[in-house]
């Protein structure tokens, strides 16, 4: 935990009851992983070890001041609201801001911070390798998704991963624009351009009456791509079984590592 530097710490895990005493628990953990003995925490904040002491058995603290004992440690406090991504929350949210999302299936959004209500971040797509190569070559100029949020503004990044067997971040693609139609009516106007079978396509959006099409432009494949391992090792990267919002962590060692790959 000796890097906790601009590190986002979830340090308040709530329970049903007894809320202040787990409040506590998990602030003490906190400075035990960070290394820390109350008399040194007490000294980063100017207060005695008495007041660390019941921070930590008591719990009873104020926003403000457990932003203080979690910023001592080195990190930053965050507080999420986290919610299901069902069709009508993700309307009513409208998905133009950037809710952290971990999966498709969730959406977090930050209430204390910040980083409040900022604007969507790119997007990681897992893409199978036949498909990845035609949107790396130009030849696949859209890709299909049963649900991505219909408002990702235009310029938006994809970065491509290809699943199994390549199982590596190859390339980025912009997302000019997000179109969710009927099932039959996407087939109509972008089943050739999607390089889909047909039988594949019904079988992908098979129970839905609509679905997304990601309308790609300026492909561009990495010089060299990003193994699973190293994915994993680097950013803590597991790959989304749709897609997922690239973190800030990942982002900047793309374009670190790919400065000839335009940004």
């Amino acid at each position: 935990m000796s890097n906790l530097k601009n590190e986002v710490i979830r340090a308040v895990r709530l329970g049903d009851s007894d809320t202040g005493r787990i409040v506590g628990q998990s602030l003490k953990k906190l400075r035990e992983l960070a290394g820390l003995t109350q008399k040194e925490l007490a000294a980063r904040l100017d207060i005695s070890r008495s007041s660390i002491s019941n921070i930590e058995n008591i719990g009873d603290v104020h926003i403000h001041s457990l932003q203080r004992y979690v910023a001592a440690l080195g990190a930053t406090l965050r507080i999420e609201a986290t919610f299901p991504a069902t069709e009508q929350l993700a309307n009513q949210f409208n998905l133009a801001f950037d809710p952290d999302t971990p999966d498709e299936n969730q959406l977090v959004f930050p209430i204390f911070g910040d980083d409040i209500f900022r604007r969507q971040r790119d997007v990681v797509l897992s893409i199978r390798p036949q498909y990845t190569s035609k949107i790396m070559e130009g030849k696949k100029t859209v890709e299909l998704r049963r649900r991505f949020p219909i408002s990702a503004p235009r310029g938006t990044v994809a970065y491509i991963y290809s699943t199994s067997p390549e199982r590596a971040m190859v390339g980025r693609a912009e997302i000019a624009d997000v179109v969710k139609l009927p099932i039959e009516q996407i087939w109509k106007k972008f089943g050739k351009s999607a390089s889909i079978k047909r039988s594949d396509f019904y079988a992908y959006f098979d129970g839905l009456k609509e679905g997304f099409v990601l309308q790609f432009t300026n492909p561009q494949l990495f010089p060299r791509s990003l193994s699973l391992s190293e994915l994993r090792d680097r950013f803590d990267f597991e790959p989304p079984q749709s897609f997922l919002y690239a973190t800030p962590i990942l982002r900047k060692a793309l374009h670190d590592e790919f400065p000839n790959v335009s940004y």
